[in-house]
This record gives C-alpha cells, structure tokens and sequence, in this order.
C-alpha cells in the first residue's frame, strides 16, 4: 500500500504512521512482560484501594505497630496471610467486617464498589496504564 504524504491526508498518514510504529515498537519492548491495561471496574477499584486501603497496607502512614499485611498477589496464591482460602467472598467479608486490628468498613462500599475493589486486587494492584 502505497502513502500519498502529501497535503492535508498526508500529514493524517504520517500522524497514524507514527502512532502505530510507536505503539508496535512499545509492545515489542514489553515484549512478555506486557500488562494489559485496567478495565475502567479495576480503575474504579484502584481509586478505591488508593483512598480507601493503601494509607495502611502500603503506606503505613498511620504508624501502626503491627504492619497490616501486603495485599499485591492477595489472589494469586490460594490462601491469605491467615490461612484461610483467598476467595472474593472472605476478602469482602475482611473489608466490611474487619478482622484483628483492621477496623471494618461496612456501610463505606457499594456492591458496585466492592467488585471494583476486588476487580483491581485480582489484577494486582498496578497502576492504571496510558
């Protein structure tokens, strides 16, 4: 396929050219190690987790003596730090009831805000790509 680079179609030609040799060569600098972008539900939860949870499980900005536990592959190991199975249900339940010293947050998440939350930690807390 011929490019006609020559006048106003031309320079929409080059700007798709540039963008799509870019794009191409940014995947294969990734190459494997390429992450999909976040679904606007796991950006949602990322909003979520960042105001919500982050000040404890990454931040610590509170201080707190018994440093709550790092939530980044919560669901890609069967169990949780306590033991039990790492499922959507026990980690909602943790959320909105709390458990030890993390206070619960019922009544603080939808059921939308929720499967957004657990959207993101199944992705594994990233930041939300361009």
């Amino acid at each position: 396929m011929a490019l006609n680079l020559s006048g106003r179609a031309g320079k929409l030609q080059r700007l798709i050219f540039r963008t799509v040799t870019a794009a191409c060569l940014g995947a294969l600098l990734a190459g494997c190690h390429s992450v999909p972008p976040l679904t606007p539900q796991q950006a949602e939860g990322k909003h979520l987790y960042d105001i919500r949870c982050a000040h404890c499980h990454e931040d610590n900005d509170l201080n707190l003596k018994k440093i709550p536990p790092n939530l980044h592959a919560v669901f890609k190991v069967s169990t949780l730090p306590s033991g039990v199975p790492a499922t959507d249900a026990y980690v909602a339940q943790v959320v909105l009831v709390g458990k030890g010293l993390m206070p619960g947050f019922a009544g603080r998440f939808t059921d939308e805000q929720m499967a957004a939350l657990l959207a993101y930690l199944h992705a594994g807390l990233r930041p939300v790509s361009p």
